[in-house]
């Protein structure tokens, strides 16, 4: 009798509910909540998705492109030319350079170029401030342009097909519509200097279209010549020094290429001519010479943003982990592997298969694949919504890889019922052997 009356009166609690407490999901009002349990279906995923929810976004600095911007570079004084007389020639013998086969442009250093694309809509760190979906870019001195949401592409050196087949390849990484069209707006990178007897000395660029000696006499306002047989065409190219009479130029149809200097000499004067050339020279000197300098701080500069951007991503890392950050959480509760909250994720959304997931799911031992719960606060106060999905059947938790979680739901699972009398029993039988022990 010792032994049956512990039995009897634990029996009785177990049936009053005192014994051992389970937590359900019931319809019931319970504590002035309304439960409203509806069985999760396409139609009811769908209702519950609608739910307004815009998810944290990650902090700006995990979506900046680290570029800078190009710093000009100056050609300095140029040196004073000497003058000197010099007589008539009885002739002006010919010297001109081999013929060069054509070669397609290449875009180079300090061109702009224009990129059309639906989806370049906001203007980039070198942007030229050009509006729309067509946005300017300087090739800057490392031969790169900064594209946002792509990065540093090197364009220099290739032709303008090279370098839409290497836009079209960056923007199939990033996952970027590919439809775009490339130009080039201005011609910044191959020159040609033209001084000497012309009306307007001038630094003519290289285009699409080959420049020939005679045209860039023509835009350089022509020659200043009142004797064209005896004026000289002087070509300095590469250190040699060539030259051909004015009026014989139309005839020699030199080909310009970068670099070529230009000296129409209408006073027979040799050493003007070598003056000017050494003046392109110095000057090139300088130009080279600040245009090093400002890549070394072009490249100190980016290093230095790259270090602030990596310092800035650490401090989020810490924060994060510290817990000091705004986080949004689903709160997993009942018979999982683990009882814990979940993180929904920056920048996107998270279904219920990633939360049950994050836990190792769910225990078949003891977890009731037919109730699986998500609770949520209702619009008022007094209401919770609760989709219940039935994972008897295997092929309904595809519906959990389409339910989108909300900050504070609550994912539940109930436990399965010979686990609520296992539980029962191991509760009851330490009574009974202490029963019997007394």
């Amino acid at each position: 009798m010792k032994f049956l009356a512990p039995l009897i009166c634990t029996g009785f609690l177990t049936a009053c509910g005192v014994a051992y407490v389970t937590p359900q999901v019931s319809e019931r009002s319970v504590a002035g909540l309304e439960v409203d349990v509806v069985p999760m279906t396409v139609s009811s995923v769908t209702a519950a998705n609608a739910a307004p929810y815009t998810p944290r976004p990650l902090p700006a600095v995990y979506s900046q492109s680290i570029s800078a911007g190009s710093t000009p570079t100056g050609a300095g004084a140029p040196p004073a030319q000497p003058v000197s007389e010099q007589l008539r020639p009885d002739s002006i013998p010919t010297l001109l350079p081999d013929p060069q086969p054509q070669r397609p442009y290449l875009i180079g250093v300090g061109d702009i170029v224009a990129l059309s694309s639906p989806q370049l809509s906001s203007p980039s760190v070198d942007d030229d401030g050009a509006a729309g979906t067509q946005q300017r870019y300087t090739v800057q001195d490392d031969g790169a342009i900064a594209i946002a949401n792509v990065g540093r592409v090197v364009i220099a050196g290739q032709t303008l097909e090279a370098a839409e087949t290497e836009l079209f390849q960056r923007f199939v990484e990033n996952q970027i519509d590919p439809a775009f069209s490339l130009e080039i707006l201005e011609f910044n990178s191959q020159r040609v200097n033209v001084g000497g007897a012309v009306n307007t000395p001038s630094v003519l660029p290289i285009q699409f279209v080959p420049l020939y000696l005679d045209d860039a006499l023509t835009l350089a306002g022509g020659a200043n010549a009142s004797e064209p047989q005896f004026t000289t065409v002087r070509l300095y190219r590469d250190g040699t020094l060539y030259q051909v009479a004015l009026d014989e130029v139309r005839t020699q149809r030199v080909q310009l290429q970068d670099g070529d200097s230009i000296f129409v000499d209408a006073a027979y004067d040799y050493t003007r001519a070598q003056a000017f050339f050494e003046e392109q020279i110095a000057l090139a000197e300088v130009q080279r010479g600040r245009r090093q300098a400002a890549l070394d701080q072009l490249r100190t500069e980016l290093l230095l943003r790259r270090t602030q951007q990596q310092e800035a991503r650490a401090v989020f890392q810490e924060k994060l982990e510290l817990g000091a950050v705004d986080r949004d959480y689903v709160y997993l509760m009942g018979e999982l592997d683990e009882q814990s909250r979940f993180a929904l994720p920056f920048g996107q959304r998270a279904v219920l298969a990633d939360a049950i997931s994050s836990t190792g799911g769910i225990p078949n031992e003891t977890g009731n694949a037919s109730q699986i719960y998500v609770l949520r606060a209702g619009e008022d106060a007094a209401s919770v919504n609760a989709w219940r999905l039935d994972g008897r059947n295997a092929a309904n938790l595809i519906l959990a890889t389409r339910f989108e979680l909300r900050p504070d739901d609550i994912v539940f699972v109930s436990e399965q019922p010979i686990t609520r009398w296992s539980r029962f029993l191991d509760q009851l039988f330490p009574s009974l052997l202490s029963a019997s022990v007394d």
